[in-house]
This record gives structure tokens, C-alpha cells and sequence, in this order.
């Protein structure tokens, strides 16, 4: 008879938090291990994290994570995968506000657009494409490596194995830094880029030059969104795992061994009181930092230091009113052609950002309210707006639906990068927004920690942290 390979058994895993984190790694594990992995997925709140949608007269907004870059490799599959669809992109212009007045306006016509940005930057605006560029020629070697199953076992070896010592510097020295040494003047980053990671991380330009490119990047190229909301990749993703996904917090993770391999206990708070699970591996992707999460890890030796870091609060206004043109110079409401205000670093400037932000679900008659009349305005701000704040934006509004978000890191405040791998096979995905903060960054690093995760497990040491991978990569092909 034909020898039959005993059935594998049946690996238990927990993944903490169901954003785009937690269901991408889910997906990933499965994808992976195959049918022996069995999934838990632990969610306190939506399923979607921080791409969460608002509903203003019936119709539901993207309050966050709104747009997704177009060589977004992973979210691209993932829209594939599931089915959706990419949302009709409705045309509209963007200016940058000082507070005063208008320092850099967009019209219709592109190549006008170049020619103001030359006339006023001169060959800055040259020197950041090409610089953006290469970061992002360098950092789309991660796909290949991941195609071959090769995976990090932490977030500098990553860095490095797509632009060497470079890129690892590039997260602990500022974008400002890193653009004037390649030519870009004072007065492009002080208007533009300042502007441009104002209303992505609602930070300086002290930002690390990584997070800084990332973010440029998205700016630059053509972006895209998911048609019905892009939470509809988690529960996509998570619906076609199978996962098992509990609505509860969890609030620590203990350490047991049994038949000497280490076993996980999960301990978590939901509306039935406390319970508790027991693991082979678990994926964290909440952030593990005491503004974010009281986590308590029990019975590590060495036990499992805190994360350094803080976490910027920010609050998105999506506000149902009247624009105030005549605060942005335009006494005349229908004479205002902007849907998008970006503002520079301006002491007496109350918000980072604004923009007339479309509906998750654009239909083909759907078209851009007039400036003059009432339409849905995003408002990104550091502090709750004020009424007077309120008026100075809007002569009159209908709604106003506030979120506070601790959404990105403040990038100024860690030196070093979080470790991915805690445990034996206990990981940490969230560390990567110390990097940069994307849904796409969050979607690779998912992808690395599942091959890591299953490399450790079948003890493939030649597929972990390997050197000189694009001469690897180009001998395989």
C-alpha cells in the first residue's frame, strides 16, 4: 500500500485586532499553513480599525485612511481577491493656504501645474520626483522577495535588504534633512512638503525621510479607493479566512510550555467577563504602547520590554456645511475651485487639512456639489475645532461628527525601531508604522510576519534574513 503522511495537526493561532493589520495577517497565515492553521481573531471594536466610515443624510464618508496609492501591490491583490471594485475617482483641484493667502494653487491643466511649480520652485520639484522615485524603485523589491517566500525577522533587516544601510538611516534622520541634501531649497519644503505631511500624518517635516517618502509618494502618484468603503477589505479578507473572529479586548498574553514548545494564553475581557485561550503562535497588531493598549505579558524570560514612542492624537470634523470662501480670499463662493486644501506650518493655522470628500458608493450620475452650495467637508485637525473655528471655516453648517484618533506615531519621539519578533512564535506587526504609516506598509508587513511565523516553524533558516537577496532573487528567476 502507498504510505500515507500522518494528518499534520491542527495549529491553533490567535491574531490581536481586525484592521487592515489583523485581517491581512490572517489571510496570510492561512494562505501559508493551509487548512492545518486554526484562526481566532480578537476584536474589541469594528472589524476595519481605522478605516471607518461616518454617515451624514444617508449616504456613509471614509472618516480616515482614505486614499490608497496606486502601486500598492498587496491592496490591489487584495481588491482582486475579494471581488471589489475601485470607487470613481471625481476630479477636483487642490491649493496650499498659508492662513493669508493661496502659495501654490492647481488648474485643470497639467502641464500649467508644472510650469508654476518650476516657476515658483524651480528644479526642486525635479529633484523630490527623482528622489521619491528611487525610494520607491527600491522599495518595490519587497514583492519579489515575497513572491520567494523570503521574510525579516525584524523591521532594520527589512530596510535593508531593499536599500542597504540607506533606507535604515532614513528612519532616524528627517525628510527636511534628506531633500536639502539633494538639492531641494528651503521654500519647496517649507510650502509643499510641510503641507503634504500635514494632512497625511498631521506632523512636521521633521517626520523620519522613510515615512516621509511614503507619504510623498501617495501624493505624487495616481491614488486610488475600494467602491463601498475600503473597511471592506478586512471583512473581505477576513470572511474568506474563515477566521474565527471573538469580540473581545485582550488584555495580556502569558507564557506556558508544553512537551517543550511554547503555548500562548490569551486573556481577554468581552461583554460575557474574562476568558481565556491557549495558543501556538500569535500575531499582536494593535499598537503595544501604554497610550494605546494596557497589554500585560506574563512569565517572559527575558520578560518583554516596553515600547518606546508616542502616538499623535488627531481628530477628524466631518462637517455638512456651507464653505466660507470669503476666509480663503474668495468673496464670491462660486467663484472657489478648490475641493482639497492642504496648509503650510503656520502658527495661527487651526487645521491640517480639509477637503469636499464624495460618498464610499459614487454612482455614475453622481456629481461634486457647486461651491456655493452645502457639501461634506473633511476637517483634520490636531484639537477638536471650536465653534469659532467652526464659523471661520463654514458660514453655516447642518452636522458636525467628530472622531479622535491616536492614529499615527510620533515620529520624532522613538530612536529605535520596535522588534517584530517578541517570542519563540509570538510577533508584532504594529512596529512597522514606526517606519511608515500606509495600508500598504501595514499589508507587507503582514505578508513578512506570516512567511516569518512559517519559515521559524519549519525551520527554514535560508528563507530568513538572507543577504544579498536581489543577486538570490535574480539567480531563481
Amino acid at each position: 500500500p502507498l504510505l500515507t503522511r500522518p494528518p499534520l495537526r491542527s495549529l491553533p493561532a490567535a491574531v490581536v485586532g481586525a484592521g487592515l493589520g489583523g485581517s491581512a495577517a490572517a489571510y496570510f497565515l492561512q494562505q501559508h499553513f493551509g487548512p492545518q492553521v486554526q484562526l481566532d481573531v480578537y476584536e474589541a471594536a469594528g472589524v476595519g480599525g481605522r478605516l471607518a466610515t461616518v454617515t451624514v443624510n444617508k449616504q456613509q464618508y471614509e472618516s480616515r485612511g482614505a486614499s490608497i496609492h496606486a502601486l500598492s501591490l498587496h491592496m490591489q491583490d487584495f481588491v482582486k481577491i475579494l471581488g471589489l471594485k475601485h470607487r470613481r475617482e471625481v476630479a477636483g483641484k487642490s491649493a496650499i493656504f498659508s492662513g493669508e493667502h493661496f502659495v501654490l494653487e492647481e488648474t485643470d491643466w497639467y502641464l500649467l501645474n508644472l510650469f508654476r511649480l518650476w516657476w515658483h520652485y524651480g528644479i526642486s520639484f525635479l529633484r523630490l520626483q527623482m528622489w521619491v522615485e528611487e525610494v520607491m524603485e527600491k522599495f518595490m523589491r519587497i514583492y519579489k522577495y515575497q513572491a520567494h517566500g523570503y521574510a525579516f525577522s525584524s523591521l532594520e533587516e527589512l530596510l535593508r535588504s531593499l536599500g542597504g544601510d540607506a533606507f535604515v538611516n532614513m528612519t532616524q534622520r528627517s525628510v527636511a534633512e534628506s531633500l536639502l541634501e539633494v538639492g531641494v531649497t528651503q521654500r519647496f519644503v517649507d510650502d509643499v512638503i510641510a503641507a503634504v505631511l500635514r494632512s497625511s500624518y498631521g506632523q512636521s517635516v521633521l517626520v523620519p525621510a522613510f515615512a516621509g517618502a511614503m507619504s510623498l509618494a501617495g501624493a505624487q502618484g495616481s491614488t486610488w479607493a475600494v467602491e463601498g468603503g475600503n473597511k471592506l477589505v478586512c471583512l473581505g479578507l477576513l470572511k474568506l479566512t474563515k477566521a474565527n473572529v471573538i469580540p473581545a479586548r485582550v488584555t495580556g498574553i502569558s507564557l506556558h510550555s508544553s512537551e517543550g514548545r511554547a503555548l500562548y494564553q490569551v486573556h481577554y475581557e468581552s461583554s460575557e467577563g474574562q476568558g481565556s485561550a491557549f495558543y501556538d503562535m500569535v500575531v499582536v497588531t494593535t499598537p503595544l504602547h501604554p497610550s494605546r493598549s494596557n497589554f500585560t505579558f506574563e512569565n517572559f524570560e527575558p520578560p518583554i520590554a516596553d515600547f518606546p514612542g508616542a502616538f499623535q492624537p488627531s481628530v477628524t470634523s466631518v462637517v455638512h456645511g456651507y464653505l466660507n470662501s470669503s476666509y480663503f480670499g474668495f468673496p464670491d463662493p462660486k467663484l472657489f475651485p478648490f475641493t482639497s486644501i492642504l496648509t503650510t506650518d503656520t502658527p495661527d493655522l487651526f487645521f491640517n487639512a480639509m477637503d469636499n470628500i464624495c460618498p464610499v458608493n459614487i454612482s455614475a450620475a453622481f456629481r461634486r456639489k457647486q461651491p456655493q452650495e452645502a457639501a461634506v467637508w473633511r476637517v483634520l485637525s490636531q484639537q477638536p475645532l471650536d465653534k469659532h473655528q467652526l464659523k471661520t471655516l463654514f458660514r453655516s453648517y447642518y452636522s458636525v461628527q467628530v472622531t479622535e484618533w491616536q492614529t499615527y506615531p510620533r515620529y520624532d519621539a522613538a530612536k529605535t525601531l520596535p522588534p517584530i519578533v517578541l517570542h519563540e512564535n509570538l510577533f508584532y506587526l504594529s512596529g512597522v508604522e514606526w517606519v511608515a504609516s500606509s495600508m500598504e506598509m501595514i499589508a507587507v508587513a503582514a505578508k513578512n510576519v506570516a512567511l516569518l511565523a512559517y519559515n521559524r516553524w519549519h525551520q527554514d533558516l535560508e528563507k530568513i534574513d538572507q543577504k544579498d537577496l536581489m543577486h538570490k532573487v535574480k539567480t531563481e528567476l
